[in-house]
């Protein structure tokens, strides 16, 4: 079977390099940008860990399994030997007044132009994650990354201070009235966004993925992601694999088959140094996609483990290194 899921994303990655024009970015890294952009993938053709280059699946689904949990603290990841957020809580430690070891102001940057700032920054990282690990208190205070996605899923705040499980209520949502249109799920909490990032700040970082929705038709439920801000590059994949994830376990929570997981873009960027890496991709062939088998003793997804969770049949093309913009 042709792996159309996939070439609609080199599809994607090909747009931009024609169409995207020049932007600078918080980042100060500057990319080339297209507004609007909207991918279909149909599930049932086979889960869409892209082919083209090696997607690590125990890290996508060890951080949904940290969202669905409604953990904010990076130390489960860790636990998991997943180091995707690692740079978030990172930076929030050493901008602190406890922070005396050298000087980390602009690491993201930093670490990519200066290879003798490049080893300090990457001891310095090593054991901040050791830290997380090992000392409670520590992991507490440095180690939570604040109101980011598993907050706003599980217990997003009212008015009232009153803790709302989005994700729970839209499963018994899905259960109860499949035809509602109201199947949503939220993380764009504008109070938490002003000076995200910042010192002091709620959020570690504004959600890129804003909002959810699904859809339930003929026994198949649908899922369409709204992203406001897309690394087209390095995020993408993760974020068509994560939500393509999470629908094979709410179907199968609710029992329902899989049908399309549909991923509109808002900044859809390339950054200007994953220019070669994005044409290294597109000169490669897409193999079969693989399948997903969820553990059937296993029933709902808030009982869910990394080992109920296995890919069979992924072959891909070696990985493709590019540098996170920070």
């Amino acid at each position: 079977m042709a792996n159309t899921s996939e070439q609609a994303y080199l599809d994607f990655l090909q747009h931009i390099l024609d169409n995207g024009v020049k932007k600078e970015d918080r980042t100060g890294t500057g990319t080339i940008s297209v507004f609007g952009y909207q991918m279909r993938y149909d599930l049932s053709a086979g889960f869409p860990l892209f082919t083209t280059k090696r997607v690590p699946f125990k890290l996508v689904a060890s951080e949904l399994l940290w969202f669905i949990k409604g953990d904010t603290n990076i130390r489960y990841l860790l636990q998991h030997n997943n180091h995707i957020w690692d740079e978030w809580a990172f930076k929030k430690w050493v901008e602190s007044d406890e922070y005396n070891g050298p000087d980390m102001t602009d690491f993201g940057r930093r670490c990519l132009v200066d290879e003798a700032f490049n080893v300090l920054y990457e001891k310095e990282l090593q054991d901040f994650c050791h830290r997380v690990l090992t000392d409670d208190d520590f992991a507490q205070k440095y180690g939570d990354l604040g109101n980011v996605y598993g907050k706003q899923w599980r217990r997003w705040t009212d008015s009232e201070g009153n803790d709302i499980d989005q994700l729970q209520d839209v499963i018994d949502q899905i259960k109860s009235n499949p035809d509602s249109r109201r199947l949503i799920v939220n993380a764009w909490n504008p109070e938490d966004v002003v000076n995200a990032g910042a010192k002091g700040s709620k959020s570690a970082l504004p959600p890129c993925h804003v909002m959810f929705q699904f859809y339930v038709i003929e026994g198949k439920l649908s899922c369409m992601l709204t992203q406001r801000s897309v690394d087209s590059l390095l995020g993408c994949p993760f974020n068509v694999a994560s939500y393509a994830l999470l629908t094979h376990l709410i179907a199968h929570e609710c029992g329902l088959e899989v049908g399309e997981f549909i991923h509109s873009a808002g900044d859809a960027h390339i950054y200007s140094n994953h220019i070669e890496q994005v044409k290294e991709q597109l000169s490669r062939e897409p193999r079969a996609l693989p399948i997903l088998k969820i553990n059937p003793e296993k029933t709902s997804i808030f009982d869910m483990d990394l080992e109920d969770l296995v890919i069979e049949g992924y072959n891909p093309h070696p990985a493709i290194k590019a540098p996170i913009a920070v």
